[in-house]
Order: structure tokens, then C-alpha cells, then sequence
């Protein structure tokens, strides 16, 4: 990454001023629930992601190592009825205090790239962040402008199958990675509509 500047949508608490590697596990606890556990290096549990797979409303709430919630992920339904391109709003905690929207690039595409608009009543219509490729294609990449912030591959096992599946993120420095980690769910999602 280029710059030096902190890129913080969550909060400045998940920015570092050093390259980042997580470990993102998934796997769905019941027909209605699916879960992620993010770790560090060392084995250290960072966030956990909750919610269920098919609910009227889709709704995931991260939360930190104390259980305490840091963004809730809900679904736009309505938009995705007009529309084919799937809208996710990103919320602080668990208010409706919105920090960004994520809109799918296109309709029906094999690399379902998402546009991060953030918050703000100045905003253009140009995207602030870009997430490019897809976990079919095993890899996807977060941008900000020509930038990579973070990258994220995925590592297809015997265990995909069976619903247990396993990510590895490298976030950039001073890049907020709760962030990253809330578009690889929201990626997730769309991949798996």
C-alpha cells in the first residue's frame, strides 16, 4: 500500500501500524446459523461473527473477544427485489448509525465485485473501496483507488464440504481490519445467495 494514511470505517482500534495476517474460520453451526472466528498469528481470537443463513432479513452482528457487538451487517431486501445487485449496509454496533454501504458491481457476474460507498451526506457517486474477484476464484482483493489495502485467499478442503471453511487475510498497515473482514462476510454472503 502507498499511502500512510489510517483507513479506519470501524474503528481505529483494529488499525495497526504493521501488516496484518488473519485467520477466518467459518462454519455453519445449524440449517439456520452460520458462524466465523477470526484469529491472529498466535492463535488469538479477534472477532466472531454471528447470524443465520436464511432469515427473512439477513443480519450479522461481529463482536469483539468480550462479546461486546462492534457492527451489525443487514441486507437490504427490498433494494435486491427491484434490483438484481445485492445491497449490504454496515452498521456501528448494533445501532443504526450507518458507516457504509456495499452494493454488488453488476447483475450476474462470475467475479461479483462489490462498491463500498461510506456514510456522508457529501458523497459523489464514485466508490470509496472496491473489492475485486471472488471466493470461487479463490481470491479476492480490497482497493482503495489503484491501492490494495488487504488480500484474502481462500483454501477450498475436504472440510468445505461439510460446511467448515478457512480464509486467510493479509491487511495492509493502518488499514481498519475489522473492515476487511466484515466485506469478506458480506462477500461470502453474496457468493453464497
Amino acid at each position: 500500500m502507498a499511502s500512510d494514511e489510517m483507513i479506519k470505517v470501524v474503528g481505529d482500534r483494529f488499525c495497526v501500524p504493521y501488516t496484518m495476517e488473519l485467520l477466518v474460520k467459518k462454519k455453519i453451526q445449524s440449517f439456520s446459523n452460520s458462524h466465523y472466528d477470526v484469529f491472529d498469528t498466535t492463535g488469538n481470537i479477534l472477532l466472531q461473527v454471528d447470524g443465520g443463513i436464511w432469515n427473512l432479513q439477513k443480519k450479522r452482528v461481529m463482536k469483539d473477544p468480550a462479546g461486546l457487538p462492534v457492527v451489525t451487517l443487514r441486507e437490504k431486501i427490498f433494494q435486491q427485489a427491484i434490483s438484481w445487485k445485492q445491497e449490504w449496509q454496515m452498521h456501528e454496533g448494533e445501532s443504526r448509525h450507518c458507516l457504509c454501504s456495499v452494493k454488488r458491481s453488476g447483475g450476474f457476474n462470475i467475479k461479483s465485485n462489490l462498491d463500498v460507498h461510506l456514510a456522508s451526506p457529501y458523497k459523489d457517486a464514485a466508490c470509496d473501496f472496491r473489492v475485486t474477484g471472488s471466493l470461487a476464484s479463490l481470491s479476492i482483493k480490497v482497493r482503495r483507488g489503484k491501492s490494495i489495502i488487504a488480500e484474502v485467499t481462500h483454501s477450498y478442503t475436504w472440510g468445505s464440504y461439510k460446511g467448515k471453511e478457512c480464509f486467510k487475510i493479509k491487511v495492509y498497515p493502518e488499514v481498519d481490519y475489522a473492515f476487511i473482514v466484515a466485506l469478506l462476510v458480506i462477500m461470502h454472503e453474496n457468493d453464497n445467495a
